[in-house]
């Protein structure tokens, strides 16, 4: 948890040619605009303002880098991607935004793993399905994908477990994850997973002890 807590303002970015060129692990967070994206961020890193929580979604139509990493050394990156889908915002931006998206999803070298905020009252949208699509031959290769369904404190539990049992199944391999700011909720599952995501074990190199005499 506390790795999560050390995020800080990178960089921003309106086209993907102004991100920098980076050698550690990207973790993106993706979503349907109104979705509950900036306040898992902030809820994770426990900082009210880190992601630009708007009252009016679809405001954010940059590409936002915040570092990560103790004592200073940056070891990850967290990447808030724009909000997709809103009613509200000109046809010609939807297209744009999500053209800057998919780009920075299929070509983005360092990207490592993806977080889809799913608003569970409404399940996955076509646009959810679409973004699956453009990132499932990356997943096929290893990229880590979770879902996580935020504010899950608006659903009983018999709704929780079925629309949790439902989304498993579309997510394509991806985990999926129940999770709840105001009730705190997943906050410590999330983190855990999205630590192991940026420091995967290394595979043991000690040699096996040599035989017993006999």
């Amino acid at each position: 948890m506390g790795w999560l807590h050390t995020a800080k303002f990178l960089t921003t970015a309106p086209q993907l040619h102004f991100l920098p060129a980076l050698d550690v692990p990207e973790i993106a967070f993706v979503g349907r605009s109104n979705a509950g994206k900036s306040t898992c961020i902030n809820t994770l890193t426990q900082q009210k303002q880190l992601a630009f929580a708007s009252k009016k979604p679809g405001r954010t139509q940059h590409i936002n880098l915040f570092s990560l990493g103790k004592q200073g050394v940056m070891d990850a990156v967290l990447t808030d991607l724009p909000g997709y889908g809103y009613a509200a915002v000109p046809k010609q931006d939807k297209i744009r935004w999500q053209q800057v998206m998919a780009n920075y999803l299929v070509s983005r070298k360092n990207l490592m793993g993806i977080v889809l905020m799913c608003d569970p009252r409404h399940g996955m949208t076509e646009l959810d399905e679409v973004l699956l699509e453009v990132i499932r031959p990356r997943v096929e290769e290893g990229l880590k994908f979770l879902i996580v369904l935020t504010k899950a404190d608006k659903l009983t539990r018999t709704e929780a477990a079925k629309v949790l049992s439902i989304t498993k199944l579309q997510a394509g391999g991806g985990e999926v994850k129940l999770f709840s700011a105001t009730k705190r909720q997943g906050i410590e599952d999330v983190a855990q997973l999205l630590w192991q995501w940026a420091h995967p074990k290394a595979p043991s190199t000690e040699a096996a002890p040599p035989p017993a005499d006999p």
